[in-house]
């Protein structure tokens, strides 16, 4: 599949040298603003209704690929954390 757009071809070496041109010459802020900027237009133009649509395409690749069980087992991992931070603020 041929690239048409300008510049170096995604993810070749030039193109990796310019994306670190730009973060020195703007800093992680400017990533930070663009990318809040990319994101608040999605949502005034596709709503919540399309969050909803991708988290459950996504949830359903993660079932497809690592199984139900996956869930099972970041879910005590997330429980282990949250016993820990509880513990920790009672003391």
């Amino acid at each position: 599949m041929a690239n048409n757009k300008r510049g170096p071809e995604p993810g070749s070496q030039k193109a990796k040298h310019g994306g670190q041109a730009v973060r020195e010459k703007y800093g992680p802020e400017f990533y930070s603003k663009i990318g809040k900027k990319g994101g608040e237009t999605v949502k005034e133009k596709r709503g919540p209704q399309f969050y909803a649509e991708i988290g459950k395409k996504g949830g359903e690749s993660t079932k497809r690929q690592q199984g139900s069980e996956f869930y099972s087992r970041i879910g005590k991992k997330g429980g282990e954390r949250g016993r820990a931070a509880t513990d920790n603020q009672e003391e």
